[in-house]
């Protein structure tokens, strides 16, 4: 959901100012919610400024910059482990210990792509291999 902007939120707050103003009569002018109102009048009051607040990060990764290097250098080496066999090593190399779906999310967000194996049968369509 995108923030009101600024012009709106100054708009508002000014509105708010004016003697005798109600903040469900300058929702219902704004076309703004009275809840948004009321927060907007709130954080006038306790910052001083009216502007949206910057959007939130997520939550940190688990696998910091070192710990995401080392495993790109252990799936070149050994493109082939499993989940477990990889959360096993990083743990030895005194990386996080990780679970193996948190280790996948790392895996896909290093956009690492799993090799078919050569004992895979080629594909049957015509045409392709």
């Amino acid at each position: 959901m995108k923030a009101y902007s600024l012009d709106l939120r100054k708009r508002v707050a000014g509105a708010c100012g004016q003697p005798g103003s109600r903040v469900v009569a300058v929702a219902a002018q704004f076309s703004v919610w009275v809840s948004f109102v009321e927060k907007l009048l709130h954080r006038q009051r306790t910052t001083g400024c009216v502007a949206a607040l910057p959007p939130r990060s997520g939550p940190a990764p688990d696998l910091d910059v070192a710990a995401r290097d080392e495993l790109r250098a252990c799936l070149r080496q050994e493109p082939d482990a499993t989940l477990a066999e990889l959360c096993t090593w990083l743990a030895a190399i005194g990386g996080p210990a990780v679970s193996p779906s948190t280790l996948w999310r790392a895996v896909q967000a290093l956009r690492w792509r799993r090799k078919k194996r050569a004992s895979t049968p080629l594909n049957a369509t015509p045409g392709r291999s």
